[in-house]
């Protein structure tokens, strides 16, 4: 018997299975019901176990076919008025209170619930409860989608305080940049790459590889206490389309940063440049070589000291960094070469930067930096009178010179 009642139930799941994409909710309702009155006592639940459609629905369907179905009622799906009623038309203020939820102007309000919280879809539905609303996170969905709303991410758009005198240093760079160019005069432009833990960590981007063959990397980006980290500052050359990196395992402070361009001028500023009397270096805002270190600013004079040039900086504005050269002419490049690659050791981190080149004509030449450069070095009044500097008249903090010359 229970062989009978499992071949009856494939069978009409697999009659079911054929009709559904041609029956609407009222037909659907009405074939199962016909289908159970055929089969007799048990057959509402040989019936609902073949459909999955609830008890209810066959009983209706039932009901229906006993009925009769008149002439104004042929096509219509429900009876008037039946379906259960759509929340918010039974909750008119439910949408409204949803939308001063996530109302922009609400986020700046310290009282709002969602001030420092995400807005996800459970905590919505979970604010929404405490309030007296019987909503579940995808009715949420629907009723945000319906207000024009879509999950977005950040968008990269804004570079830091707008300064009155923002583009007005951007054409002071070019400016400066330009006439260098014109003389003959080396420019560089300078910054530390994002440092890069050393090991068999997962690093972005897909290599070709023997399919089924990915090579295997640690889970967890905890750093490993022998290797450690590399810290890569770089240098490189905008009209030589040049580039050095040097890449340090301590401390970014600005003696590692003048170190490094110190030894780009000696392996290959100085081949390029033999009768250079200046050099111009665009620079970030902050970091390592930031215009607010004193530290930057002495091993800089005491590099133009040892060189016998003039060293000119100039700085980008605060929250300008995108614009520096060397982040979408060098660094770049950089990355897409060892996308995929793990960083094991650093004698591959070095390899990797040399190996990186262009359809351009890029080339760089890396070398590691055992050094140690210890944090927190203070640099003190007596150290900064030394230094022969001399500032712009236009925002002399972020365009000055240094001279070759020590002060008595």
């Amino acid at each position: 018997m229970a062989k009978n009642v499992r071949g009856t139930i494939a069978e009409i799941h697999k009659k079911y299975e054929s009709l559904f994409p041609l029956l609407d909710e009222r037909l659907r309702r009405l074939w199962a019901g016909t289908e159970a009155k055929a089969l007799g006592t048990g057959g509402i639940t040989i019936v609902c176990k073949a459909t999955k459609l609830s008890r209810t629905t066959v009983r209706n369907g039932m009901r229906e076919l006993d009925e009769g179905i008149s002439p104004e009622d042929a096509g219509r799906i429900r009876r008037p008025g039946a379906g259960r009623k759509r929340l918010e038309e039974t909750n008119p203020e439910l949408v409204v209170t949803l939308e001063l939820l996530i109302e922009p102007l609400t986020r700046g309000d310290p009282e709002s619930p969602l001030r420092w919280t995400c807005k996800s879809l459970r905590k919505l539905s979970s604010e929404l409860r405490e309030l007296g609303f019987k909503v579940t996170p995808g009715k949420v969905g629907e009723l945000l989608r319906g207000l024009g709303y879509s999950l977005q991410s950040n968008r990269k758009t804004r570079e830091g305080t707008n300064h009155p005198d923002r583009n007005a240093q951007f054409e002071h760079i070019n400016r400066k940049v330009r006439d260098f160019h014109r003389r003959g005069q080396p420019v560089i432009s300078v910054d530390t790459k994002k440092k890069e833990l050393i090991g068999d960590f997962k690093n972005g981007g897909r290599e070709w590889s023997p399919k089924g063959e990915p090579e295997e990397v640690r889970v967890h980006d905890f750093r490993d206490k022998e290797l450690g980290k590399a810290i890569p500052y770089g240098v490189y050359d905008l009209a030589a389309n040049e580039g050095w990196v040097s890449v340090g395992i301590d401390h970014d402070t600005p003696t590692f940063a003048v170190e490094s361009i110190r030894k780009w001028w000696l392996n290959m500023g100085r081949p390029l440049y033999p009768n250079a009397t200046q050099l111009l270096i665009t620079a970030d805002a902050g970091g390592s070589n930031s215009y607010r270190a004193r530290a930057w600013k002495l091993e800089l004079h005491r590099l133009a000291v040892e060189l016998g040039i003039t060293i000119v900086v100039c700085h980008f504005p605060p929250g300008t960094s995108k614009w520096n050269k060397i982040e979408h002419r060098m660094f770049s490049h950089i990355t897409m070469n060892w996308r995929g690659k793990p960083l094991v050791s650093r004698e591959v981190i070095v390899n990797l930067i040399a190996a990186t080149t262009t359809t351009t004509g890029l080339r760089i030449e890396a070398q590691l930096d055992t050094t140690e450069y210890p944090k927190g070095l203070k640099v003190t009044d007596d150290d900064l009178a030394t230094i022969k500097i001399r500032r712009s008249t236009f925002h002399g903090d972020w365009n000055y010179r240094l001279l070759p010359e020590v002060t008595s």
